[in-house]
């Protein structure tokens, strides 16, 4: 396994290119670990590279990007802790630089896939820097208070699919709506769906994320 700043599991594309070829990388929800997204990858294009991380905190039996901000009133108010989170996201920049000089990936075409705390934070890395990454899938996350406000530019046009699930008792579906209708305003092709789901992804919301990839990778 090559060193990346975290621990990871890189997969080959099944049909690979000459030269560089695109990828994306998952981000795992909190308290589970860098296989868990595996199996929807599985359903991606063939020539895509996978780089799936490991957050970089032990959480029990799985591991964690950050710790929870609860001062705003509780689970469904929460925050990401702010250091952590910044400490999160420059590990996943700098894994990400890795992975292109390790894996022959190409900078130019990367999409970000994460679920729950994967997904604040993909949204996060967007805004942050919205020229490296060419669509990103947040699925059952939120846009955190830190990024609420930002103003960048190169996000008009980028394809965002945001997932959520009216049973979600986690991460309410109204705090997935805000993220996509800020990214909207912001200017970025957002596609919002609610499925009838508690905080997990299910068949019909796989598929139409398989169907965004497919697009746009």
């Amino acid at each position: 396994m090559s060193d990346l700043p975290l621990e990871h599991v890189h997969v080959e594309p099944s049909d690979p290119t000459e030269g560089p070829a695109p990828a994306v990388v998952l981000l795992h929800g909190r308290g589970s670990n860098e296989q868990d997204l595996l199996q929807i990858a599985q359903e991606f294009p063939p020539h895509l590279h996978v780089v799936s991380l490991r957050a970089p905190d032990r959480l029990q039996s799985g591991y964690t990007w950050y710790d929870l901000d609860l001062s705003a009133g509780g689970l469904h108010q929460s925050q990401p802790h702010a250091e952590q989170f910044e400490r999160s996201r420059t590990l996943v920049r700098e894994s990400i630089e890795a992975a292109v000089e390790a894996y022959d990936i190409d900078p130019n075409q990367i999409g970000l896939l994460g679920f729950s705390q994967g997904a604040i934070t993909s949204l996060s890395l967007l805004l942050d820097d919205p020229d490296d990454y060419a669509w990103v899938v947040a699925l059952h996350g939120y846009l955190a208070e830190s990024h609420a406000t930002n103003q960048p530019g190169g996000i008009a046009g980028k394809p965002v699919f945001v997932g959520a699930g009216s049973m979600d008792q986690i991460i309410p579906a109204s705090r997935a709506e805000r993220a996509a209708n800020r990214l909207e305003e912001l200017g970025a092709d957002v596609t919002f769906r609610t499925y009838e789901v508690p905080h997990g992804v299910g068949p019909e919301e796989l598929a139409d994320t398989v169907a965004f990839v497919e697009v746009h990778a």
